[in-house]
């Protein structure tokens, strides 16, 4: 390490820098990742080779910096004045603060709500501009869904709609799918997956006549435990699930690791991120910039944790997420049966030879 000296390593900081930026575009691009990145990174090395040996290493430092800045889409770009965009599930999160932060920037918002009355709407109502226009929608009711697009098209006139984000979502899991009801499961998917359909099948020809964009906000829910949105396991909801479980079930997991889940899971929401400005952030990009990503990693290492999931074995993905999120002592109490049995199966050996070494001597 001697013979390089500290320019060297600069310059190598710098070009690592910078083919890490390239990554990160690409794999957020809507162009595929695999191709792309042999190429990117096949004209990286070729290029840096040829400017080591043809330029001064400073001045390529600076053009490395510049052709990154210049690369980089650092501005919204599309004027938010005279578009309309629609948002899902605005009583509390990402979506009230999407709306406040939109009907700020000039966008005709159309936002949907549980309750009219609630404190959400009632927010909304305050901060923002006489333009925000509050709907009570239910995403799992067809007749809701319609009744917005009805109220949408009267107050557009002849406008299309701009933008649709699909952010109204539930997390009502409480652990094992196991210990799980069937109700839970049916619930996420109604307001997940065939409320956005519904809704996004409604407002295509809205977003058609104004060649509009359509956000989806999911999580990291659908590739591990963590989830943006966790629901707070009330002490009510606890006490029903142990009741319904089976004596078996019970046995053989135990009321102290059932108990032990739900604290994790309410330790998600209490420790949650309060600041919702990189979601928000992520959501005005994708709706006015004119070269927008296919997909957003909004948050301190979410870019990370994808790219760990997808290119890295299975092992390691699994691993490093595991200790990331399942942050659990105990095992179902079947396992924990099973380990002392086979603790106490190693053990026997070792005291029989220990006996026989002692008979022998």
């Amino acid at each position: 390490m001697d013979d390089y000296n500290l320019p060297f390593w600069i310059y190598l900081a710098v070009v690592t820098v910078f083919v890490g930026g390239a990554m990160k575009k690409i794999l957020a691009s809507h162009l595929s990742a695999g191709p792309t990145l042999v190429a990117w990174l096949g004209a990286t090395v070729l290029v840096e080779r040829l400017w080591a040996f043809c330029l001064p290493a400073v001045l390529l430092l600076v053009l490395l910096a510049v052709v990154y800045c210049v690369r980089s889409d650092s501005g919204t770009g599309l004027p938010a004045q005279g578009k309309a965009v629609f948002i899902t599930g605005c009583d509390t999160g990402f979506g009230n603060a999407a709306a406040k932060h939109l009907d700020s920037l000039g966008l005709d918002v159309f936002a949907t709500v549980l309750d009219l009355t609630g404190d959400g709407a009632r927010a909304l109502r305050r901060s923002c501009s006489s333009r925000l226009t509050l709907l009570q929608v239910d995403i799992t009711q067809p007749q809701q869904v319609q009744q917005a697009l009805l109220d949408t098209k009267a107050k557009l006139g002849l406008r299309g709609l701009w933008g649709l984000v699909n952010n109204a979502g539930v997390c009502v899991n409480l652990g094992d799918a196991e210990l799980s009801l069937m109700s839970n499961f049916r619930g996420c998917m109604e307001v997940n997956f065939f409320g956005t359909v519904s809704v996004t099948k409604s407002f295509l020809p809205l977003l058609r006549q104004a060649k509009g964009r359509i956000v989806n906000i999911s999580s990291p829910a659908g590739t591990s435990l963590a989830a943006l949105l966790v629901v707070v396991v009330k002490f009510q909801q606890h006490q029903q699930l142990l009741q319904s479980l089976p004596p078996a079930l019970m046995e053989e997991y135990g009321e102290d690791y059932i108990t032990e889940t739900k604290d994790l899971f309410q330790s998600f929401a209490e420790h949650a991120n309060p600041d919702l400005s990189p979601v928000v952030d992520a959501i005005v990009h994708a709706l006015l910039s004119p070269q927008p990503q296919a997909r957003y990693y909004a948050g301190p290492g979410i870019g990370l944790m994808y790219f760990i999931h997808s290119y890295c074995p299975l092992s390691i993905s699994n691993r490093f997420l595991q200790k990331l999120f399942v942050k659990k002592t105990l095992m179902p109490r079947a396992l924990r049966k099973q380990s002392g049995l086979e603790a106490n199966l190693n053990f026997m050996p070792e005291c029989n030879n220990q006996i026989t070494r002692s008979r022998m001597s």
